[in-house]
C-alpha cells in the first residue's frame, strides 16, 4: 500500500477503465472516462496528495496498480465527525485480503482524526463488496430507491452503509 503519486495518472486511468468494465457495480461504466486526460488524473491525485481532507491509498501487487481506497473527511462543522469511504480493486485481486487491509489503514486514519462515523455507498445486488463491508464492521442504515439504471434497464438501489468508531 502507498499513496498516490501524480505519475501514476495513466495507469490509474487504465485501472479504473478496467475496474469499471468489469463489474456493474461501480458507478460508471469504462468509457466515461474516455474524456479523463492523464495530465488530469496528474492533478487530481496531486491534489489528493495534498488534501487535508481527502486520502488516498494504491495497493500495488508486482508493480500493477490492483486497486484503491480513498477516505473524505467532512469540512462542515456540523458534519466534522463523518468520513466516506470508497473502494475499488481488479477482480483479479478480490477475496485476497486486499480490501480489508485498506479498509484497517482507512480505520486508522480516521481514528487518528477522532472520527466518530464512517460511512459508504453500495449498489445493492454487490455481495462480494456488501460482505467486506459487514466483516469490516458496517452496517446498513438506509437505502435510495432506483439510484442506478443499468443497460439491460434494471434499477438497483443505493444502500447505505456505516461503521460507529467511537
Amino acid at each position: 500500500l502507498r499513496a498516490p503519486k501524480q505519475e501514476d495518472a495513466a495507469e490509474m486511468l487504465a485501472y479504473l477503465r478496467t475496474a469499471c468494465a468489469e463489474t456493474e457495480f461501480l458507478a460508471c461504466y469504462p468509457e466515461e472516462y474516455d474524456s479523463f486526460t492523464v495530465e488530469g488524473e496528474a492533478t487530481y491525485l496531486n491534489n489528493i496528495v495534498e488534501s487535508t481532507s481527502k486520502l488516498m491509498i494504491v495497493s500495488e501487487v508486482d508493480g500493477k496498480n490492483a486497486g484503491n481506497c480513498q477516505i473524505v473527511f467532512m469540512t462542515s462543522e456540523k458534519t466534522l465527525h463523518r468520513a466516506e469511504l470508497c473502494i475499488a480493486l481488479l477482480n483479479e485481486y478480490c477475496s485476497l485480503g486486499i480490501g480489508t487491509v485498506m479498509f484497517a489503514e482507512m480505520e486508522q486514519a480516521a481514528r487518528g482524526r477522532n472520527i466518530r462515523q464512517l460511512e459508504l455507498e453500495v449498489i445493492s445486488g454487490n455481495a462480494p463488496a456488501m460482505g467486506l463491508y459487514r466483516k469490516a464492521g458496517f452496517t446498513e442504515v438506509g437505502a435510495r430507491p432506483d439510484a442506478f439504471r443499468f443497460r439491460d434497464g434494471t434499477y438497483h438501489d443505493e444502500i447505505y452503509m456505516r461503521k460507529v468508531l467511537i
